[in-house]
């Protein structure tokens, strides 16, 4: 019976001691960190992109975080793509277009011309007529993930000297997306690109005579309103497309909750600017007192929306899988003609 108390009592202790060995301390595994930068100065980040980080990184308890950072601090806006694909930054939030995105998709991303009417067409083309699918398929091959896409604002001019027709838009200097720019220089506009915290003193040097980026909202927000005065209500796009997006490689080292709750936060920042905007434009036009509202006639406007199409056929030949996405916004604004008020008036 000693016997057999000693070996239980030395096989108990030695089993204790292999536990304790073979069981390392456990620590609190450090969280994991995503460098992002936005397309947009500090301002206008308080409202399209802050406000979703904050609550990611709360929702996320500690096991994740994201750092911000706003237009050009970590790298120029026309670097952010190879910047992520690099790995240099983990997420971007931006534009195809003005990040200079090597795919078939980024001519349409900002503002291609007259691709939408309303900022639900956006979420509407993405989730329901396939430029989601698209877009994530074009990403994929070039090492990036592409995690959604949404609207922004609508595109209009905002000047020093009011416009009243076409022939006020020849020779102006105007900030804008390359896209943009492209469709514009047909009317005697000539497109500028600058960092965009330059933005403001370069119309106070007339190295601007008015941008061409955002709506009125914007406008007000990031303080060109101050320096321009005039605000043309016709626009070329009812809503900018913008995105996220993420080094597929940081993406894929995200845990399956985490990458949902990425996906929660970035849908709760496109329905925070589809209140926003739309909310903001119609307040201002009609309560804001720094800027003069000109409308070109519908008559003359009317030759825009026409070289709008024509820009798309011209679009359409440069590539099969342009040609597609042409094809899908035409039989998406035909059905939105057909369906009549409100999809279209």
């Amino acid at each position: 019976m000693s016997s057999r108390r000693n070996f239980v009592k030395n096989a108990g202790l030695a089993g204790a001691a292999a536990v304790s060995l073979a069981a390392p301390a456990v620590h609190a595994q450090a969280p994991i960190r995503w460098r992002m930068q936005t397309y947009a100065g500090a301002a206008l980040g308080q409202h399209v992109i802050k406000p979703a980080v904050d609550a990611f990184n709360k929702a996320a308890n500690g096991q994740m975080v994201i750092e911000l950072s706003y237009a050009d601090q970590l790298v120029p806006t026309g670097e952010l793509f190879r910047a992520m694909q690099r790995g240099t930054i983990d997420c971007v939030q931006s534009d195809d277009d003005s990040m200079a995105s090597p795919t078939e998709v980024t001519v349409f991303g900002g503002y291609f011309p007259f691709a939408s009417r309303y900022s639900l067409d956006v979420p509407v083309l993405f989730n329901q007529w396939g430029l989601a699918e698209i877009w994530e398929a074009e990403y994929a091959k070039v090492g990036v993930k592409h995690i959604s896409a949404g609207s922004w604002d609508p595109c209009n001019f905002a000047t020093k000297k009011p416009i009243h027709s076409l022939k006020d838009l020849k020779g102006k200097k105007i900030f804008t997306f390359p896209t943009a720019g492209r469709f514009l220089k047909q009317f005697g506009v000539v497109p500028v690109t600058l960092p965009y915290e330059d933005v403001e003193v370069a119309m106070q040097t007339g190295e601007l005579d008015g941008v061409a980026w955002s709506g009125i909202t914007e406008d007000y927000t990031v303080g060109w309103a101050n320096v321009t005065g005039n605000f043309l209500t016709n626009n070329i796009s009812g809503a900018w497309i913008g995105s996220f997006y993420a080094n597929m490689a940081s993406w894929n080292k995200v845990p399956a909750h985490l990458q949902q709750l990425l996906r929660l936060a970035f849908d709760s920042s496109h329905y925070y600017r589809q209140h926003w905007y739309w909310g903001g434009e119609a307040k201002l036009r009609v309560e804001g007192k720094k800027m003069k509202l000109t409308t070109i006639p519908d008559a003359e406007w009317k030759t825009v929306e026409a070289a709008g199409r024509k820009f798309w056929e011209e679009i359409a030949k440069e590539s099969p899988l342009k040609a597609k996405i042409v094809q899908i916004l035409k039989n998406y604004n035909a059905a939105m003609e057909k369906a009549g008020p409100p999809y279209r008036y």
